[in-house]
């Protein structure tokens, strides 16, 4: 999946068959701001747009915009992979943490 990328925010891209437009969402934020448009260049525009008139809003609200990707998560993996997490992390003299931070860094590059 191609993501647009505008002010560190990203935005996908969708296709409706149904209703013969392009469409998206800003990715990896909670509120939801979506836009359309005919063609990549609209849809593109569009998700500028967007993102403009979501940190417009937050100004004029008093409000700290939601950032994507803050650096946290939280993963459900269930007792048996947390196991051999925790005792493969052992075996490498690491906390969990930097265990996954490092599993996750070799898996997307």
């Amino acid at each position: 999946m191609s993501l647009f990328r505008h002010k560190g925010f990203y935005g996908s891209a969708q296709a409706s068959v149904e209703d013969h437009c392009l469409y998206g969402k800003l990715e990896f934020i909670e509120p939801l701001v979506s836009y359309e448009g005919q063609n990549i260049e609209e849809l593109e525009q569009a998700f500028m747009d967007a993102v403009d008139d979501y940190l417009l809003d937050c100004e004029k609200l008093g409000r700290e915009p939601a950032k994507p990707c803050k650096g946290s998560f939280n993963v459900r993996i269930g007792p048996e992979l947390h196991r051999h997490a925790l005792i493969a992390a052992k075996k490498r003299d690491l906390n969990l943490n930097e265990f996954v931070k490092r599993s996750i860094e070799q898996a997307v590059k």
